[in-house]
């Protein structure tokens, strides 16, 4: 069966203040990806890493978001890569629960 919701969590091990990035053009290449529903960024506290919290429509979608925009700027900033890929589909009610905007209460 397809997964139809995927989160993405991803995590550059690199020391750069979210204020010196450039996130602007960021979001705009990141929009070109198909399936791309949402992206929260994310700042490590005291280590200044850089992430994001991502949701897809597909484990294919957010594969090639991976390979075409993640991994190649991980090369490109000399860093370090973390990424995980969790399943929405499965953990729907448990989160409709407590509230979570990721699935609106009309989703039930």
């Amino acid at each position: 069966m397809p997964v139809n919701k995927v989160f993405v969590y991803a995590e550059y091990q690199i020391s750069i203040p979210f204020g010196e990035i450039d996130w602007v053009p960021i979001n705009v290449e990141m929009k070109k990806f198909p399936g791309l529903k949402s992206k929260t960024w994310l700042s490590g506290v005291n280590t200044n890493s850089v992430g994001g919290f991502y949701e897809f429509d597909s484990i294919e979608n957010a594969q090639s978001y991976i390979d075409g925009l993640l991994i190649p700027f991980a090369k490109q900033v000399n860093g370090n890569l973390t990424v995980k890929l969790f399943d929405g589909d499965a953990t729907k009610q448990a989160s409709i629960g407590m509230s979570s905007p990721f699935y609106p209460a009309e989703s039930q």
